[in-house]
């Protein structure tokens, strides 16, 4: 077991020495990598603005001057306001791609996925809109690695009705080779699936009005199979129970068939899948049904994890960063400001996720503004 006082920030430092710093080389006391890491610091431990930030920072003073590069002392909230005012949100997020990918690998190894889900979906801050002066609330679409609870990427756009042109941005920010890339009914685009088969990766996409030609024409075909012997189909089948409910959810995958309408101008396509839900709460019945287009091979059990893990990004990603991190409630309104909060927000929830200690992310949060040991293993890797 190491010595918390032979640990240092030497490679988490590195991943931010190549950053161009924004600021007027005019009295610019505090070195820019060094301000950057104390953020991801003191969100780690629960701070929720430029504000908190500052605070943990100087009850951490000690702490921080014997750990990182500091010659003048301690940040003040307006040098952390500054700076993540500045930073241009793609080149901030650039600089993490190497952090991410060995965070990557770790998981990879850890879990034995070699094919992973990578869940594509949007979130609202709902609360950071600035109506006086014209701004909307954020609205950010984001890549969430379910099976390894990483966030791989970001990028913010004005409103949900623009996830389409932002999704493809994303995807050119992540390596998606060998994935499974999952997507809301608005993301089912032609374009899109053909930019993730030519990015090496498969797609399971939902299907709802937005397709309502290919909707409706998958419908059809399924109906027409469940209406005769289902040879070339397969079907699996779960079961859940917990937080006062009991339900199965019955998948179905079969061959996209050729004839299918608009079969030839989606790239890929290779699958069709159906998956009913049965949820039984509190004594009342409810039953849904969705339909997806897929370039993945027959594999039902495959589809399955997929389907599965793109409904992971609401449970594991987006209720916690509304409930551990509050961010519904955030009224940062500076433009760059919160969209640099907000993927400071994921990247430290991901750095949380993969601590091996059992306790709640709320507990592990509190633990990083407690134990300075502690945040050393949660932001170096390291055990301690």
């Amino acid at each position: 077991m190491a010595d918390s006082r032979n640990v240092t920030l030497d490679e988490v430092v590195l991943h931010f020495a190549e950053l161009e710093d924004p600021r007027s080389t005019v009295n610019r006391q505090h070195p820019l990598v060094s301000v950057i890491v104390i953020a991801i610091m003191a969100v780690l431990a629960g701070a929720g603005g430029p504000t908190a930030i500052a605070k943990w920072a100087a009850i951490k003073e000690e702490f921080l001057l014997n750990t990182l590069d500091l010659p003048n002392g301690i940040p003040r909230k307006d040098v952390f306001r500054r700076v993540l005012m500045a930073l241009r949100p793609d080149a901030f997020q650039a600089c993490f791609v190497a952090w991410l990918t060995a965070l990557r690998a770790t998981a990879a190894e850890a879990t034995g996925v070699d094919q992973p889900v990578l869940a594509v979906d949007g979130k609202t801050v709902r609360r950071s809109h600035d109506h006086k002066n014209g701004l909307g609330a954020l609205h950010s679409v984001s890549v969430w690695a379910s099976e390894f609870g990483l966030s791989l990427g970001q990028v913010a756009c004005a409103e949900k009705s623009n996830e389409i042109t932002a999704i493809p941005e994303l995807l050119r920010l992540v390596d998606i080779k060998g994935a499974i890339i999952t997507i809301d009914a608005m993301g089912t685009q032609k374009a899109i699936a053909a930019e993730i088969v030519e990015g090496g990766a498969d797609y399971v996409l939902a299907l709802k009005g937005n397709q309502e030609t290919l909707h409706q024409a998958v419908i059809d075909h399924i109906n027409e199979q469940l209406d005769g012997e289902l040879a070339n189909a397969r079907e699996h089948v779960t079961t859940e129970t917990g937080h006062g409910r009991d339900e199965t959810r019955i998948y179905l995958q079969m061959p996209a068939p050729k004839s299918l309408a608009g079969f030839t101008l989606w790239k890929g396509l290779t699958t069709i899948g159906m998956v009913t839900s049965l949820c039984i709460r509190g004594g009342k019945e409810s039953v849904e049904i969705r339909y997806y287009i897929s370039s993945l091979a027959m594999d039902v059990e495959r589809f399955a994890r997929a389907v599965r893990g793109h409904w992971g990004i609401e449970n594991t990603c987006h209720w916690v960063l509304d409930m551990t991190y509050r961010e519904d409630e955030s009224r940062i309104r500076e433009q760059t400001l919160r969209k640099n909060f907000a993927w400071l927000n994921r990247f430290t929830l991901s750095l949380l996720k993969q601590h091996p200690a059992k306790s709640s992310l709320v507990m592990k949060r509190r633990s990083c503004g407690w134990s300075e040991r502690f945040m050393l293993e949660v932001i170096t890797g390291a055990t301690i």
